[in-house]
């Protein structure tokens, strides 16, 4: 009962709170759907005072790191390849989103233990992949940046995370069997785009702002495939035969691979600077030093009072009035009885009448002290 009275009286409250500052329909401005604030307006593409589109491309190595067959074997590095290109749009200066195609290769070896591993040499595998995923864009310098830092803004670190789809092709050639057969002898993986090829990706980017068009990049992702197979070490854990069990070499039950690029980034559009690279702190910052070292003079008027009646010449409509005539407001001489003889020199001032009688009506005659 308490309730249900509670919440009869609130909800009615909460609903028409702010119909106070609310316009006649939607597209007027402030409405109950805007802060309330005088400065609100609709937000298109003319109100953008940032590019906020981009093209990115880059390449570099691409190697097998947590695996059961690895790009680093025996104190040396087996290189890769890799590259990318995106499509990025910037939601905000400090989270923007990247639709990418990613490509390569790696190369791994590895071992089998015990004789198997004797007999069998070090395998060589290479996987081959295409990747098209979906990426977050965290700017951190924008959101870790310093209010009092007023350094020219060039470098900015990025981190990034994201999920996709990949295909890939594997293929492992050892000193034994596989070694003699290798195109019907199961150590070779054809993983088409499908749910099953689903793929974590997260990194960290340092960005250098080489002019107002082009971004330059070093990007290192790491990549989690939740694929035992996408080191080439075939498409069973456990084989049941020891001679083949490259997936048994350790407990991993994901191959990862990390990359290392170096990238470009376009920036598309017609303003002079994009939103990545704007922090609206700083700009709020400065406009509220600018304020404060402003100087205090007060000019009352820019132009002066030439004719000494009180109204400046920056607004006066009347910038010749006599010395000694009372105006309004705008500078003009005022005349009440709106004969046509300014009240300076109109002897009736409120009659009617004409300029040869000094403001009198037509036949009143006017004492000499009067003139």
């Amino acid at each position: 009962m308490k309730l249900g009275l509670f919440l009869t009286l609130t909800l009615p409250m909460v609903f028409y709170a702010q119909d106070r500052t609310s316009a006649a329909g939607s597209n007027d401005y402030p409405n109950t759907y805007s802060s309330g604030s005088a400065n609100v307006q609709q937000f298109d593409n003319s109100a953008k005072r940032f590019n906020d589109w981009a093209v990115s491309v880059g390449g570099g190595a691409a190697l097998m790191t947590n695996a059961d067959l690895t790009s680093f074997y025996d104190g040396k590095i087996n290189w890769g390849y890799n590259a990318y290109v995106s499509l990025d749009k910037q939601i905000s200066h400090v989270f923007g989103l990247s639709l990418q195609y990613q490509m390569g290769k790696s190369n791994q070896k590895g071992q089998l233990p015990g004789a198997e591993g004797v007999k069998a040499g070090v395998a060589n595998a290479w996987t081959k992949y295409q990747q098209i995923s979906v990426l977050g864009d965290v700017n951190f310098s924008n959101l870790l940046r310093r209010v009092d830092n007023h350094s020219p803004y060039r470098w900015a670190l990025h981190g990034y995370g994201g999920i996709g789809l990949m295909a890939y092709e594997t293929l492992l050639l050892d000193n034994d069997i596989s070694n003699y057969n290798p195109r019907t002898f199961p150590l070779a993986v054809d993983q088409k785009f499908n749910i099953g090829s689903f793929f974590f990706q997260g990194g960290l980017g340092l960005k250098y702002n080489v002019s107002n068009l082009l971004d330059l990049e070093l990007r290192t992702m790491y990549i989690v495939s939740g694929d035992e197979e996408f080191d080439g070490g075939g498409d069973l854990r456990d084989t049941g035969n020891p001679r083949i069990n490259y997936n048994l070499i350790n407990d991993s039950y994901s191959d990862n691979m990390l990359t290392v690029n170096l990238g470009l980034t376009f920036k598309l559009g017609k303003h002079s600077s994009h939103l990545a690279w704007h922090d609206p702190l700083q700009e709020a910052y400065y406009k509220t030093s600018v304020l404060e070292s402003a100087s205090d003079d007060f000019v009352v008027c820019v132009k002066g009072d030439n004719d000494n009646d009180g109204v400046c010449d920056d607004w006066d409509r009347q910038l010749d009035t006599p010395a000694g005539a009372r105006v309004d407001g705008a500078g003009v001489a005022l005349d009440m009885d709106l004969d046509g003889v300014i009240d300076l020199y109109d002897k009736c001032v409120t009659v009617p009448g004409t300029v040869e009688n000094s403001g009198c009506p037509t036949g009143m005659v006017i004492s000499p002290e009067l003139k």
